[in-house]
């Protein structure tokens, strides 16, 4: 643990059975260990690093002063006992993490291995093994270090690895060893092996090795296709030998498992503030304690010198002022106690658990469960702005289908007419015995085309069959297995399969493919293999008759500019196509051929073979060679193939929207596909007010563009101010609105337009726009978006472009991905969730929280994260509240007593105070509370506005919870003071001495925080109940108990005031002042939250007030169903044209050609006006947003979350703005409910004013004005209007969206935008 750590490498060397030759490099051991502690070093250790926490320092410190009897007036076990529980506690926890880490550690350094030593092989545990050693694996064994792969027993030293622990990914992967160490199969031969490896340095980069064998004499190229790394299974492989190049911490694995960047949260930060801010508090507070002290000592302490002198220590009136400072700092240094922190980490672990616990966030069809992967980010999750997330496999499903295609000009995969009966599915079977029963596809006439031998037709499917690095493996005859690197490339194999194109095995240098039933075996000269810059790759195969030709299959915008001149006519019919797949969504590619003669061929291996072996710039070497072969190719056609959405992932979007969170899409597919998966999952709508395209290749043009864009929002915004428009936009009006108020100021004028704007920019433009002079340009443009999507990025850039929010917009992100390339975004946000989906389990590891669904996000964010965020800031408003309560208590004393550093309470009251009487009741409120139940947090977004504005526990909450605690204290020192100066016994003896005035304020204290945490909770369980009332019975057991005379005869020292307890309490007097002071407490605080919820309500207040009334209706009164069908508002004008985002690694080409054996729903939704509020909420909005932060929401500002309509709703609007304002939702709240019934002619119609005759008697008092809502609804209703989904035409009451959710709720109703939302009555 202390050894000193070698220098770092430059380049490491390593020979072959030569341990003392490696050994002078200082080599890594095949050790590793993850545990931090050891017997002797665990205590030392552990208590140094919880010291370096603040507040641990902080009590160490006061403990120390509390051992110097000149200054301490309290017992050294008040602070004693507390900071060992905390110690211990988290010694505790530190250790047994430890001891798993441990455990773990131990099992795998005691795995054994086949190591060759002397010629003979031994077994030996792995933490023995050396770097230099040479290994046997057997199959299924875990591969014990990074390898250098030797030789196999399968043919051209191949072997095949599961990488699992590595990436996640299931399916097999192939490593071949180098050709002239390939035939040392046999272990005497690979003793006498001395080559030695020069190689790169230790690294994390899983994808990427590079060296050099020098062995005979010769050099020999090594690359990752040659390495086996730690972690990798052995799989259909009987064995294999391998090098040691890297061990233990060295290996790649080891590297990757570094820790990850801790995160904190915004109420940790603030808490960490507040605590200085506390601190000085007391100090200030020590210093007027101080200085009194000094002036009662010099004008009145020295007249009783002659009988009461002062301490040997103290000679004068200073000194003794200084003394009483620092007792003063002792005594109140309960305003920050140490159980703070450790409450805090108790309801962090409870929310998790809720979490994991969840059900509802369970998926069946994966078995996975939802998991919280930390524990110190709850809270943050209820206060998330922007959320990033990546498309393929966390929006969509990542399973591909091969849904149309493209055959020189001629289109096949169209199912005719949507309103004509769906064509049966074809049957494959009669035609292709080989075919894959699972495969679907509808149009006849592509399978006519095959049948009659179509030229264009076999030689599309010909290239679908040769061109890819997929493995197969033929488990039985005739049952095939395609290991596919991406399920795009799976997807083409399989659909050339079940046209009769059947590629069937490869050698490394053949492929067979079954052509119409008739083997054919070609001759795979080369694979021009895919990386993310060249966007394509290619074979070139010679066929049976000896004509040598290029397949090439790539993304259209590269692959069409290499075309021959002579395919333009064709060219312009395959966009078109293109553009009509990429209208629905769909993932394309384009396909392409090019005849090659021998000499064309041999001029371009030679270049290809040089370039090969080339020891530096090798790949930039090989893309030069592969671009000059793929030109003047002819097109074939195109594919496209659907990644079809994620289930509810459009519902989950459309109810994030109304939470206000923003949604930016990162992506690497191209623009024109991520657009349209943008539309289809509603975070694109029609109804947006423009969304705008930045696609510059320079800095100057982007910054054009985005000013352009900005300066389009603007005059839209102005034009909608001035003039509204009809049809769901904001109109202002002169007789209801104010004037305007004076334009703001540049930084929030983007942020305060009216609309709702999108922005799609492309990679190459992003990189431009994120250049530091460019940053504020971008950052000025999104502020005004609803919705962002950035295509064809790169996973850095996903990162920086989180990193860009964090810094300019100091909101709360959170990213959300499923593969390896979005690790580094995830890791960058705020919040990192990973989705276990089918690119592995790398985002998952990385991030914070995970689950199989995006879906799920919205329970997440909406219940979990808010309720934390909720339970959280009431929990830190009580606590605070209570300490300051408590504390205060002794400064005002300290007036009474000389300065004296006397406490009022005794110190076992003080000891136990946040340990024992107030410590469960505030935990059982912190871990349990909520405002209201799951359901309504989901159907009522704008829920989640407060904890983005960061409204529930901020500086100016902290400073009310202060005053009121300070209030408290002064009333419980000055109201039994008051009572008790000149109150009596019955026997005529006086009350006012010390330990009665004691017991009479603790227990008024401890009665009156009761009473407040009761009040303060909002959601009553068996544990609050418990936790409450068994903390005051508590307190009086304990306080009786201290007083009996039971403990007085054993700590007879200890324990003075024998039966003062029960003496006190039974005086009437006592009780009276107890119930007084309680009175003089409370009421206030109950009074000002009646005017509060009767005057300005918040959304939560309203909330669960519809509750109670719709609840009251429901008994009384049945509910009809209303039906609507959903419509689009227009269409999507422009060309589209699609793109194809292949699988962020590369392929299987280089280890192919190197000579390896592959053996083996729509969404119906409520539509709501786009209105900017009136409300508390939009108001505290434009306050908090002053320089930068996001703009209001403009869509359905209060209204309920459509996904809670389970895939039915009603078109609907709320130009009143129900919850937004504070009296508006009383009005609206207090309306009855409108009766829907489905349109039957033969049903009985409703009349619309039975429902609001029926007000009055179920209105509330304050309800007021609920006539005039009601009227103006009954007269939307009359005039029916068609709206279209917009708001300008009428108002909607609360009462009626509430009713119209209850009764619609589970209706698979299609919502329309010409349809009326009330049912049509008859004359």
């Amino acid at each position: 643990m202390f050894s000193k750590r070698p220098p770092p490498e430059k380049e490491r060397r390593v020979r072959a059975n030569d341990r003392e030759y490696n050994e002078k490099f200082q080599y890594a051991s095949n050790r590793i260990m993850t545990s931090k502690y050891n017997v002797i070093t665990f205590l030392p250790v552990n208590l140094f690093e919880q010291f370096q926490e603040v507040a641990n320092t902080y009590f160490l410190f006061l403990l120390i002063l509390q051992l110097i009897p000149q200054i301490s007036s309290l017992s050294c076990f008040t602070t004693i006992v507390p900071l060992a529980l905390v110690l211990s506690i988290t010694a505790v926890k530190d250790a047994t993490d430890d001891y798993f880490r441990h455990k773990s550690d131990n099992q795998v350094n005691n795995r054994r291995s086949q190591v060759l030593i002397r010629g003979s092989l031994q077994n030996e545990n792995w933490m023995h093994v050396r770097v230099g050693d040479i290994i046997k694996l057997e199959n299924n064994q875990f591969v014990a270090a990074d390898l250098l792969l030797l030789t196999s027993s399968e043919p051209h030293g191949l072997c095949y690895i599961e990488t699992a622990e590595l990436d996640g990914e299931t399916n097999m992967k192939v490593r071949q060893s180098v050709s002239v160490t390939a035939e040392l199969g046999d272990p005497n031969n690979l003793a006498m092996f001395d080559g030695e490896v020069m190689c790169e340095p230790p690294n994390n980069k899983l994808d990427r090795f590079s060296g050099t064998l020098y062995w005979r004499d010769c050099k020999h190229s090594l690359t990752n296709q040659n390495m086996l790394l730690r972690g990798c299974v052995l799989r259909n492989t009987e064995a294999c030998y391998g090098l040691v190049i890297f061990a233990g911490p060295d290996t790649k694995l080891m590297q990757n498992s570094g820790r990850t960047k801790f995160k904190r949260t915004s109420i940790d930060r603030l808490m960490n503030t507040l605590v200085l801010w506390i601190f000085g508090f007391l100090v200030c507070m020590g210093v007027i304690l101080a200085v009194g002290g000094a002036v009662w000592e010099k004008e009145v302490g020295s007249l009783f010198q002659s009988y009461l002198p002062w301490d040997p220590p103290v000679d004068n009136f200073l000194f003794s002022a200084f003394l009483s400072f620092w007792s003063y700092i002792i005594i109140l240094n309960t305003v920050v106690p140490i159980s703070l922190y450790v409450s805090v980490e108790v309801i962090r672990l409870g929310h998790s658990y809720f979490i994991n616990w969840d059900r509802r966030m369970f998926c069946s069809h994966c078995n996975t469960a939802a998991e919280a992967r930390t524990t110190t980010l709850n809270e943050e999750l209820g206060q998330v702005e922007y959320i990033f997330s990546d498309k393929t496999g966390t929006l969509t499903q990542n399973i591909m289908s091969f849904n149309k295609c493209s055959i020189n000009g001629q289109v096949f995969g169209e199912v005719g007419d949507p309103l004509e009966p769906k064509p049966k599915r074809l049957d494959f079977s009669p035609f292709n015995p080989l075919a894959d029963p699972d495969f679907c596809f509808f149009d006849n006439s592509l399978l006519e085309s095959v049948k009659v031998g179509d030229a264009h037709t076999h030689e599309f499917f010909r290239l679908l069959s040769l061109c890819h690095t997929v493995m197969s493996e033929e488990r039985s005859e005739g049952e095939l297995l395609y290991k596919a690197q991406s399920p795009d490339e799976g997807a083409l194999v399989t659909a050339a399969r079940n046209f009769g194109f059947v590629f069937r095995s490869r050698t490394p240098g053949t492929i067979t493919v079954s052509e119409l039933g008739r083997p054919v075996t070609y001759s795979l000269l080369a694979i021009l293999d895919f990386n993310n810059i060249r966007k394509r790759m290619s074979v070139i195969v010679r066929n049976p008759e000896g004509r040598i030709r290029l397949y090439c299959k790539g993304a259209d915008t590269l692959l069409l500019e290499r075309l021959h001149p002579c395919n333009q006519e064709l060219m312009n019919i395959t966009s078109d196509h293109l553009n009509e797949y990429a209208s629905d969504g769909l993932r394309t590619l384009v396909l392409a051929y090019r005849d090659l003669s021998e000499e064309q061929w041999e001029e371009w291996h030679e270049g290809h073979c040089s370039a090969a072996e080339a020891s530096d710039c090798r790949e930039e070497r090989l893309a030069a060679t592969y671009e000059l072969i793929e030109q003047d190719m002819m097109l074939l056609g195109a594919t496209a193939i659907e990644d079809k959405l994620q289930e509810g992932v459009p519902e989950t979007i459309a109810v994030l929207s109304l939470a206000n969170i923003k949604i930016w899409v990162l992506t690497g597919d191209k623009q024109e596909t991520a657009v349209n998966i943008g539309y289809s999952c509603k975070m694109l709508t029609d109804d947006m007010s423009g969304v705008f395209i930045v696609s510059g290749h320079t800095v100057q043009s982007v910054r054009q563009e985005l000013r352009k864009a900005r300066e389009r929002m603007l005059e839209l915004s102005q034009g909608r101010r001035e003039a509204g428009v009809e049809g769901g936009t904001e109109r202002w009006d002169s007789e209801s609105c104010a004037p305007p108020p004076p334009p703001p100021p540049p930084s929030t004028l983007m942020e305060n337009i009216s609309g709702e704007y999108a922005l799609v920019i492309n990679g190459h433009s992003l990189a431009h726009a994120l250049e530091p002079d460019m940053e504020a340009e971008l950052v000025l443009t999104v502020s005004a978006c609803k919705a962002v999507i950035c295509c064809r990025v790169t996973p850095l850039q996903k990162a920086l472009v989180v990193e860009l929010i964090k810094k300019h917009k100091k909101a709360v992100t959170l990213a959300i991905g499923d593969g390896a390339n979005d690790v580094s975004m995830i890791k960058s946000a705020h919040i990192g969730v990973g989705i276990s989906g089918q690119e592995g389990i790398q985002a998952v590891l990385a991030s914070d929280y995970s689950f199989s669904q995006f879906r799920f996000l919205q329970r997440l964010l909406l219940v979990h994260g808010r309720w934390s965020y909720l339970r959280m800031c009431r929990f830190l408003c009580y606590f605070f509240y209570k300490n300051f309560a408590f504390t205060m208590v002794h400064f005002w004393f300290g007036f009474f007593c000389g300065f004296s550093a006397q406490t009022v309470y005794d110190q076992y009251f003080i000891t136990l105070y946040n340990i024992v009487y107030t410590s469960l009741p505030v935990l059982a409120m912190g871990t349990f509370d909520q405002d209201v139940p799951d359901q309504r947090s989901l159907e009522y977004p704008k829920l989640y506005e407060p904890g983005q504005l960061n409204l529930l526990f901020n500086k100016r909450e902290f400073f009310i919870c202060i005053a009121q605690g300070i209030y408290t204290s002064v009333v419980l020192f000055f109201v039994p003071y008051a009572v008790l100066s000149d109150a009596s016994q019955g026997t005529g003896e006086p009350l006012a001495d010390y330990q009665t005035f004691a017991v009479t304020t603790a227990t008024a204290l401890v009665i009156v925080v009761s009473v407040q945490i009761a009040l303060d909770t909002g959601f009553w369980t068996i544990f609050n109940h418990f936790f409450v009332w068994g903390s005051l019975g508590s307190y009086f057991t304990i306080m009786f108990a201290m007083h009996s005379q039971t403990l007085f005869s054993v700590f007879p020292n200890q324990f003075h005031f024998v039966g003062h307890g029960q003496s006190t309490l039974l005086q009437p007097v006592v009780w009276l002042t107890i119930a007084l002071a309680t009175v003089i407490c409370i009421v206030p605080v109950v009074a000002f939250r009646f005017l509060k919820l009767d005057l300005k309500p918040q959304l939560s207040d309203t909330v669960r007030y519809t509750q109670l009334v719709r609840q009251k209706r429901r008994k009384a009164v049945g509910f009809g169903v209303g039906s609507v069908s959903e419509g689009r508002l227009g269409a999507r004008g422009g060309s589209r044209r699609s793109g194809y985002a292949f699988a962020h690694q590369e392929g299987f080409g280089e280890l192919i050609t190197s000579g390896k054996n592959m053996r083996l729903s729509s969404l119906a939704l409520a539509s709501f006006a786009s209105r900017h509020s009136s409300s508390w909420i939009d108001t505290l909005r434009k306050k908090k947003h002053a320089p930068s932060s996001t703009p209001p929401s403009t869509s359905g500002e209060c209204s309920p979350a459509p996904s809670c309509v389970s895939g039915s709703g009603v078109l609907l609007s709320n130009s009143s703005s129900a919850l937004g304002g504070s009296q508006d939702a009383e009005d609206a709240v207090s309306t009855p409910p409108v009766q829907h019934r489905q349109q039957d002619p033969a049903s009985p119609t409703h009349n619309p004013t039975t429902a609001s005759e029926s007000a009055p008697s179920q209105a509330p008092p304050h309800a007021s004005c609920a006539g005039a809502l009601t009227a103006s609804s009954a007269a939307a209703r009359a005039s029916g209007r068609n709206h279209g989904g917009d708001s300008g035409g009428w108002t909607l009451t609360l009462g009626t969206v509430q009713e119209a959710l209850s009764g619609w709720r589970g209706i698979a109703a299609r919502t329309s935008g010409t349809s009326s939302p009330y049912p049509q009555t008859s004359n």
